[in-house]
């Protein structure tokens, strides 16, 4: 029998409902940084947008009316950034990190303070099929 005051999968007390996905690949850490802060880069892990300028303090709103802001850049190694869909009562975190291992690197996606359990899986999915992507523009299929 499952202790009954033992939080489900992906919820933590301190930030609610969280996902973090991470993938290893093949590129220097300065290159996926690069990467993920180009154009098509942003399009695949944040969405569809005109421009972000990554600016501590900067706010932003993508084509599909998702706004936020930046909280943290820190270039070639991670930033955190608030992300907030029109229909969510509160703004989510969004954080974004690069981890150097010699010719290769990590990138990982870790958001939370998701509203539930149904947002938590759409997020991992979303963040699964913005590392295939950002995987295919390294050129890495």
């Amino acid at each position: 029998m499952s202790d009954p005051k033992e939080k489900p999968v992906g919820q933590t007390k301190e930030t609610g409902w969280q996902i973090g996905v991470r993938r290893t690949l093949s590129l220097r850490s300065e290159d996926a940084w690069t990467l993920l802060t180009s154009r098509k880069g942003i399009e695949a892990w944040l969405g569809a947008t005109s421009g972000i300028d990554f600016s501590a303090g900067a706010t932003y709103a993508l084509a599909d009316g998702t706004a936020g802001e930046v909280r943290v850049f820190s270039a070639n190694s991670h930033l955190r950034i608030t992300w907030r869909p029109k229909n969510w009562p509160k703004a989510s975190t969004i954080q974004v990190r690069v981890i150097p291992n010699n010719e290769r690197c990590v990138i990982a996606f870790h958001q939370e303070h998701l509203p539930g359990p149904q947002e938590r899986e759409e997020r991992r999915a979303h963040f699964i099929q913005a590392l295939d992507v950002l995987q295919a523009l390294a050129g890495m299929e």
